[in-house]
């Protein structure tokens, strides 16, 4: 008989492909470990993983159980969050995770309104890349995921937020040869300095440039939006930055930050989660207090 114990030893073996990493991260023994796996790995009839000097290497047939076990542990983590939260909604522990792009600006605002609304809710709060967001959804790792458009992952559906216009962030002495609205065009001149791989951000920066056809990029980048505006406040460049983010940071001055002709650029953003998910109630209560934190910036 296959246990939940095994599928979860496997699924920690199978990401960590290390017995020590592995037995650390689940606080077991090796030999606890190993004879788990062996015991799996005897009741399917199938070899797993392949024993290394370095480690371990997982077979095909370890591949493709590994979807299944992720699926099937995740559905298990639904059953016992259900089971340990009490009836009120936005009551017991919920896991948020949140775009480093939005997280710093967010918090300060959602964190006291869920606090006093809401004292019951255990929040625990991962910030990160989207893709990485997006596997620990699917994984059950995450309960719901604060994410900007677009979202093509299987098995996930997202409630809308609202949407996050973007403002030009330029050294605040040069503001002037801008004028009172920027044109999309006039990126084609100014040398950007965007986030690195891997930020959604990025990649909207990106899409926007393309309508300004030969948009020049700095040989810069940074991972925060901060070092970023920081580098445009010394006169490196200019960038993209999204309205949630304008009023913490030009608190140092330095930047200037001026919108966009209309039809203004922006980025939507969304709460992602599991269709699975049996916590949709607290989800979509979670979604409204976060379109009021949202409000009262600049806009």
């Amino acid at each position: 008989m296959i246990t939940l114990r095994q599928l979860r030893y496997f699924q920690a073996l199978a990401e960590t492909l290390h017995f020590g990493r592995a037995a650390r991260l689940l606080n077991v023994s090796q030999p606890a470990l190993s004879g788990q796996i062996a015991a799996l790995e005897e009741v399917l009839g199938l070899r797993l993983f392949e024993r290394r000097a370095s480690g371990v290497a997982a077979t095909p047939e370890a591949g493709s159980i590994l979807q299944r076990v992720d699926a099937i542990l995740a559905e298990v983590r639904e059953l016992e969050a259900l089971a340990q939260r009490p009836g009120d909604v936005l009551a017991g522990r919920l896991r948020l995770g949140l775009i480093a792009t939005v997280a710093p600006y967010l918090l300060p605002r959602l964190l006291p309104r869920l606090a006093h609304d809401h004292p019951q809710l255990d929040l625990a709060i991962r910030e990160s890349l989207t893709a990485a967001l997006v596997a620990d959804l699917q994984a059950g790792e995450l309960d719901c995921a604060l994410v900007a458009l677009p979202l093509d992952a299987a098995g996930l559906d997202w409630i809308e937020l609202g949407a996050d216009p973007f403002w030009l962030a330029v050294p605040a002495r040069e503001a002037g040869r801008f004028g009172d609205h920027v044109e999309v065009q006039a990126l084609s001149h100014e040398p950007l300095i965007l986030l690195e791989e891997g930020h959604c951000l990025r990649d909207q920066a990106l899409k926007l440039c393309q309508l300004a056809e030969s948009s020049r990029f700095a040989s810069l980048s940074a991972t925060s939006l901060a070092t970023i505006l920081r580098m445009v406040a010394g006169g490196l460049g200019a960038t993209l930055i999204p309205a949630i983010a304008i009023e913490a940071e030009t608190a140092a001055g330095g930047i200037e930050v001026l919108p966009f002709r209309d039809p203004q650029p922006s980025r939507t953003l969304v709460l992602a989660f599991r269709r699975s998910s049996t916590r949709r109630r607290d989800i979509e209560a979670l979604a409204e207090v976060v379109r009021r934190s949202l409000c009262g910036r600049p806009a």
